[in-house]
């Protein structure tokens, strides 16, 4: 290398430059590059009084390149301090010729030196000083660079095997976690891990291991398909509108959820009763000790005792009991991280969008990337993936299943077939076996899913009577109305037992909230109909005000409300829950301002947008749905214009327009109402009823025409409904008539009874059918518990409580009873088939049964024996003394009683 130094050894301490006479020639032609940077020198700051004489420079012996232009060829700045006395050293005086060309670029800044700052009063610094300081620093460098990387591949090894390992166990696991879904990892830690993917497919695809990157593949997908999921779902299920979509103020769900009553069901137990029969019976039902209340979050979880994983929940309940928002419930608390972590992907399917797609062919990916066209990315042949999916409203299914074995069977998710074949091949386990299928349905349809196709049955019984109170006061912030509606509802029983229904909750307390914050104070409902009539009246004062910007007293929309009590009606004769744009069209309804009448009468219709495409119509509930029916019957005959059965096809129900008074409509109603047996015209027959009430007419002001009900129509009316439980066997029907009279404002029979009840520890009671059938009504209805139940209370040894047809008549009361007494009733094998029924029934509450004492003979035990050996039977203690049984009796009693 050159020496940088002076040649001049006696030269000043403020003359270190080379004359252009001293600098001596160049042996060759310089090279130096004026593009490259490498040849640059190290700079001298020379303190004030330094001064580089400008006739000293010599002659340059050839040409200089040295390009004027840039500052690469600028050497290291050294500064002295003031006072600082330096002596060149030798290699500074002494500079030789370069023997070679140099060759440098000028244009690097690669030979650039570190800039050295002296302090004040430090003397000259040695000239090769910078080359020293250059190489130590460069050395040091190097050797930290070398330890860091070192420290960095040990570090970059054990995280990429710790990664491989993860990666290894994720694809060798039937449910494999997410790449994301620990709770501890960061941002930047979920980056890091999604390099680490990235790398390890690219290697395994150079390994010729496709297979195995595509699997991996997946995870890199996944995540992003995930997050977006959840913040889509969230945004769709964090709110609740209560009643209609288009709400404008929709509650948070956290903030108004009430836990609801679930608990397990029983396959193949279907009650074609009314729903709201069927509440009516249940109030009475507790949740005993052998069954197990079940959260929602949990409904994948196996009860205690049960060693199996569930895959398959079916989930029943009546309409508005609380399906759809127990599944909302679970989804939000999924895409919060705050339960089922483990499932990667939640796929909420309701059937009735899934009907709007129900004639067209499709494979079962395409069906997941039309309604989530976020899952695009993620390959579904891939069986390992943790994924629920949820098809909620079976009820709603347009669909013929076919469970049968030689049903065409589909294994592959990319091979085409219609809907309705696709979701029977998931439900079966064909299609995706890992996935997890939760179904919710109305107890009617439950029973087209077979019980070996569903590995747990759950039922949601609604809200108990503490749920009730809690959710008026979640939903109530005011403390001191919430107390006044609910003492309001206990003070009527049959309200508050609908109140079971949580659908229900918010419809009394939309009511009531809106009555007793009035200044007038409107009349307080006390029966079902009223509820219902100040139900259309609120919704409708708040469409007005909304949208008409009218005085709360606006005439009402006569054409609006008729056109929706029209189709309720058709749609009640045709058995239809949801319905169309076709069926509006044939109400007279604009299918084009369908959007006006989901916000006429706020929340009494609503209309939903499918995932897909298309409309769906629907009442909020369908009692409102018959309630509406019954209202537009009653105005169609009021109007008594032209031929009215000429305008509606022939049909069981066309009859009632036939009637020429108002006795005649209502008592082809009753007619009509009992020869229906599962109980489906009961609500509808009730509300008609109760809008036969002038007091009710006056609510409903223009909207029903005054149809002059006399007060002797209505005794009419109350009469023949009295005959009619006299004779009618069937002890529901018998029930709903007695909740006919409580609609026509008659108590007479119900106070006849409890005038017995008082009396009954001073004289012997000996009450007949009819009274029996009140007497079940008054124990149903009251808000003391059932316990023990004793035929023999209720008349003497020749008494008709005391016989077949007595207890027939009493049987509603001995299934919401925990032990009844039934011992020498004088009964016969006609009571066996009847009781057979209730102890094989799941909303039974009886555990023991005494039937000791009765002429039950052999036939009576073998159809008692077919309700010991159905799943559903709980029965703890059964007493057959004395009940005229032989040995044949015993091959029937040990198959009931033998543990299967």
């Amino acid at each position: 290398m050159s020496e940088c130094g002076d040649t001049a050894g006696g030269r000043s301490h403020g003359d270190t430059s080379l004359s252009e006479s001293e600098r001596p020639d160049s042996p060759a032609p310089s090279c130096v590059s004026l593009k490259s940077d490498h040849s640059k020198g190290q700079i001298i700051t020379f303190r004030p009084d330094f001064r580089m004489p400008k006739n000293r420079r010599s002659d340059s012996p050839a040409p200089s390149c040295v390009s004027m232009k840039s500052d690469h060829s600028k050497g290291q700045i050294i500064t002295f301090r003031e006072g600082d006395q330096h002596d060149p050293s030798p290699t500074q005086k002494e500079r030789p010729d370069s023997p070679t060309p140099s060759c440098l670029s000028m244009n690097g800044d690669h030979s650039k030196g570190q800039i050295i700052t002296f302090s004040e009063g430090d003397t000259h610094p040695d000239p090769c000083l910078k080359q020293r300081v250059q190489m130590t620093r460069s050395q040091s460098d190097q050797k930290r660079l070398s330890t860091i990387f070192k420290e960095l591949e040990h570090k970059v090894i054990n995280f990429m095997t710790k990664e491989l390992k993860r990666l290894k166990k994720l694809l060798s696991h039937d449910y494999p976690e997410s790449p994301c879904t620990e709770e501890e990892d960061e941002e930047d830690q979920r980056y890091a891990r999604d390099g680490a993917l990235k790398v390890a497919v690219h290697i395994l695809r150079n390994m010729s291991q496709e297979i195995l990157a595509e699997q991996l593949q997946q995870y890199v997908q996944l995540p992003k398909c995930q997050q977006q999921l959840r913040f889509r779902l969230k945004k769709k299920f964090q709110t609740v509108c209560e009643g209609v979509p288009k709400q404008e103020n929709p509650a948070f769900l956290e903030k108004i959820y009430t836990e609801l009553c679930i608990t397990e069901g029983r396959a193949g137990d279907v009650n074609i009763e009314h729903e709201v029969t069927q509440i009516e019976m249940a109030s009475k039902k507790r949740v005993t000790t052998w069954e197990t209340p079940i959260r929602c979050i949990d409904i994948f979880k196996p009860l205690p005792g049960q060693d199996k994983p569930i895959r398959t929940v079916l989930t029943k309940g009546v309409a508005g009991i609380g399906k759809t928002v127990s599944v909302q419930k679970f989804i939000l608390d999924w895409t919060e991280g705050k339960a089922n972590e483990k499932i990667q992907l939640i796929f909420p399917l309701p059937f009735r969008e899934l009907n709007l797609i129900k004639h067209k062919t499709y494979n079962f990916v395409d069906i997941i990337h039309h309604f989530f066209s976020e899952t695009k990315g993620v390959n579904f042949s891939n069986h390992n993936y943790n994924i629920a999916f949820i098809f909620d409203g079976l009820d709603e299914a347009d669909f013929d299943f076919d469970f049968d074995f030689d049903n065409e069977s589909i294994y592959n998710v990319n091979e085409p077939a219609t809907v309705d074949v696709l979701l029977t091949n998931l439900i079966k386990g064909n299609l995706l076996p890992s996935a997890l299928v939760w179904i919710t349905s109305r107890p009617a349809a439950a029973n087209q899913i077979p019980p070996e196709c569903v590995d747990q049955v759950t039922e949601v019984r609604g809200f108990t009577d503490p749920q009730k109170e809690e959710y008026f006061r979640k939903r109530i912030t005011e403390e001191e109305l919430a107390n006044r509606i609910i003492t309001h509802l206990k003070s009527s029983r049959s309200l508050y037992i609908m109140c079971h229904i949580p659908v229900f909750c918010w419809m009394a307390a939309t009511v009531l909230e809106s009555i007793l914050t009035e200044a007038e104070n409107g009349e307080i409902p006390k029966s079902l109909t009223q509820m219902y009539i100040q139900f259309l009246i609120v919704q409708t004062k708040h469409r007005s005000q909304k949208y008409e910007n009218r005085d709360v007293d606006a005439l009402w929309n006569l054409k609006t409300i008729l056109s929706l009590g029209k189709l309720a009606f058709q749609q009640l004769e045709k058995g239809n829950l949801i319905f169309y744009e076709e069926d509006l069209r044939e109400c007279g309804i604009d299918v084009r301002e369908a959007s006006v009448y989901s916000g006429m009468c706020t929340q009494i219709f609503r209309e939903e947008a499918g995932l897909f495409q298309g409309k769906v119509f629907c009442f909020v509930h369908l009692s409102i749905q018959e309630f509406l029916a019954a209202l537009y019957v009653f105005h169609i005959f009021g109007k008594k214009e032209g031929n009215t059965s000429d305008q509606h096809p022939a049909s069981p129900l066309s009859c009632l327009f036939r009637a020429k008074r108002v006795h005649d409509l209502q008592k082809t109603a009753v007619d009509l109402a009992l020869e229906c047996e599962n109980g489906h015209l009961d609500l509808f027959l009730r509300f008609l009823l109760g809008l036969s009430l002038e007091s009710n007419q006056k609510l409903l002001q223009d909207l029903l025409p005054q149809t002059g009900s006399s007060s002797l129509s209505i005794k009419e009316t109350v009469k023949y409904i009295q005959k009619k439980i006299k004779k009618v066997p069937n002890p529901e029907r018998c029930l709903n008539l007695f909740h006919c009279l409580t609609e026509l404002n008659n108590h007479s029979l119900v106070e006849e009874v409890k005038g017995y009840l008082r009396k009954r520890n001073e004289t012997r009671l000996h009450l007949s059918l009819s009274q029996l059938s009140a007497l079940t009504f008054v124990l149903l209805m009251s808000d003391q518990e059932l316990d023990e139940f004793d035929l023999r209370d209720y008349g003497g040894s020749d008494s008709p409580a005391r016989s077949d047809e007595g207890l027939l008549r009493m049987l509603p009361v001995v299934k919401s009873s925990r032990s009844a007494q039934l011992r020498y009733s004088h009964l016969t094998m006609k009571s066996c088939a009847a009781l057979s029924s209730v102890i094989s029934s799941n909303s039974s509450s009886l555990r023991q049964l005494n039937l000791s004492e009765n002429s039950l003979g052999n036939s009576g035990v073998e159809l008692l024996s077919a309700g010991l050996k159905h799943p559903n039977c709980r029965m703890e203690k059964l007493d057959l003394r004395w009940c005229h049984l032989t040995e044949k009796s015993c091959p029937a009693l040990s198959s009931a009683l033998s543990p299967t």
